[in-house]
């Protein structure tokens, strides 16, 4: 099944989250079945990375949204962690510094965006400022209304310099995301990313879902999709990112670039020294 077709958000449609499972799991029964294809997957993201980084001619945006425990960490890790960190950053969007809340909205993510023959990960991006920024009243709604139309915007101009961007949104449930949170109080590696405004923050979960479906909506372009995963599975969801973006990259018939020495001079050169 082909997941870049399935799972992307198509332009000019309206998005209701609640008509999408975040269980939905495909064929699959069980982790087992899936780890084996990620694993392959992986491997193949590994080859496809080694190409973009020698060709230098594209460079690869992936930004990760979703709601806390929503599992942007454990994609970077168990997925996008495959690829070579010599060509591939990670980039965590946090509460903006002096420095970024004196620049326009975008200002941190342009300084961030790759390089050709790079990718970088957006653990959270600029879509925040639709999102947190709404929830919370941060600025007027006259000010982050106008941001969707700045964001495509921006977004065409890195496509127009050979930025491909894939913009995944994890879609868990609130029940999986309170089982979650149950987990991290049992789990002591994982109590260090407990905070009180978790549970704040579920208060907000209506507000969350209608600034979501508003992003992916307004900003699910052909140039710049939106993919909405269903999550509650987290080896799904593995499964799902990695071939969306194995699929994607596969696409883009990348070729290493012809030597730029002569390889049979330094062939000839190569058996002298063996021989001497």
């Amino acid at each position: 099944m082909n997941y870049l077709q399935q799972f992307k958000v198509r332009p000019h449609t309206r998005v209701k989250l609640k008509d999408i499972d975040p269980a939905f799991k495909d064929d699959y029964e069980s982790h087992k079945a899936a780890d084996k294809e990620v694993a392959k997957l992986q491997k193949r993201l590994q080859e496809l990375q080694l190409l973009l980084y020698a060709q230098r001619r594209y460079s690869v945006l992936i930004c990760l949204q979703a709601v806390d425990t929503g599992g942007k960490d454990g994609t970077i890790s168990h997925v996008l962690g495959a690829m070579n960190p010599q060509g591939c950053r990670v980039v965590a969007f946090r509460q903006p510094s002096a420095e970024e809340l004196a620049h326009d909205f975008l200002w941190r993510a342009h300084r961030a965006v790759p390089a050709r023959g790079e990718v970088v990960i957006f653990n959270r991006s600029y879509y925040e400022d639709v999102l947190i920024v709404r929830v919370h009243n941060l600025v007027p709604e006259d000010v982050w209304s106008r941001r969707y139309d700045l964001i495509n915007a921006f977004e065409k101009d890195l496509i127009d310099n050979d930025t491909h961007i894939l913009k995944f949104y994890l879609h868990i449930s609130k029940e999986e995301q309170l089982k979650r949170f149950a987990n991290r109080l049992d789990d002591p590696s994982k109590q260090w990313k407990i905070s009180e405004a978790d549970y704040k923050e579920r208060r907000f979960w209506d507000d969350y879902v209608s600034a979501f479906e508003d992003a992916l909506s307004r900003c699910s372009t052909e140039h710049a999709p939106w993919f909405i995963i269903p999550a509650n599975h987290k080896w799904f969801r593995n499964l799902a990112v990695a071939r969306i973006v194995v699929e994607h990259l596969e696409a883009l018939n990348m070729k290493y670039p012809k030597p730029t020495v002569d390889i049979e001079h330094i062939r000839h050169e190569y058996h002298a020294a063996k021989k001497a």
